[in-house]
């Protein structure tokens, strides 16, 4: 299965957008809609009205490139929060896999100064 690197940052984008965009009708809506900018080192997230298709945009050094994930028979679980969520890499995957990262919490990292 394809992998993300653990530091890279993921915007959601909330809307569902019409599938026949394509890689600059989607950087377009980056920089428009989101107020982002498409050639940072960040991915973006992006499906269809019936969440059953999932665009995901990145930039890499010297060109753009387009994931494309369609469902068979399920649906997207998509986070319904008011601002343009921002996800790490492992609720992207979560999400990937049709885990609904909303109802999903980590154990608290713990940080001690001394042991005793």
């Amino acid at each position: 299965m394809f992998r993300f690197d653990e530091g890279l940052k993921v915007y959601l984008h909330r809307e569902p957008i019409d599938f026949r965009l394509n890689i600059n009708g989607l950087a377009l809506l980056v920089e428009q809609a989101l107020g982002l900018d498409p050639f940072a080192a960040c991915v973006y997230v992006f499906s269809n009205r019936r969440r059953n298709r999932v665009k995901i945009l990145g930039w890499e050094r010297n060109g753009f490139w387009l994931l494309l994930k369609r469902l068979e028979k399920d649906r997207f679980i998509w986070p319904v929060e008011t601002v343009v969520p921002t996800l790490t890499v492992e609720q992207l995957h979560w999400m990937l896999e049709g885990i609904d990262i909303a109802v999903v919490r980590r154990h608290p990292r713990l940080e001690y100064e001394r042991v005793s």
